[in-house]
């Protein structure tokens, strides 16, 4: 299987990006690097799949275990290096969740399947930063 994103340059540093979905997205810099701001960074937009691509993992898998939650939110943090090219070397991942009598047992094994086994931009960061993870209950 391959995936293939066409990515067009628009005008100064702002490109457009098409997905496989049909969908795109814009992509600037900040206007501390000479861009407008009027789209993702690429680095941050990398973090983004991070979660997209867990968070896709955890919910089917709480619905089958019949796990129910009020919320659920991903906060990624990504640390970069300080010497170019920058790249993220340290990446925390904190997985909340919110409602009530929440089942931690089953959540913590969606989570641990999600991020061992099935999440495939989670294996790649591996491939190049330490990530730690943490799940976080917020009960009613």
């Amino acid at each position: 299987m391959t995936h293939l994103v066409t990515t067009q340059w628009k005008k100064n540093v702002q490109f457009e990006s098409d997905n496989p979905s049909g969908k795109s997205v814009m992509i600037d810099l900040g206007e501390d690097n000479g861009g407008k701001g009027d789209g993702l960074r690429p680095k941050a937009l990398m973090l983004t799949a991070l979660a997209g691509c867990s968070g896709v993992d955890i919910t089917p898998m709480l619905e089958k275990m019949k796990v129910d939650i009020d919320d659920f939110k991903i906060v990624i943090e990504g640390h970069l290096t300080e010497e170019h090219p920058k790249y993220y070397h340290l990446v925390t991942v904190d997985y909340h969740f919110y409602g009530t009598d929440l089942n931690e047992t089953k959540i913590n094994r969606a989570v641990d399947l999600s991020v061992d086994k099935y999440c495939g931009v989670m294996e790649m960061f591996r491939r190049f930063a330490e990530v730690k993870v943490k799940s976080h209950f917020h009960n009613k």
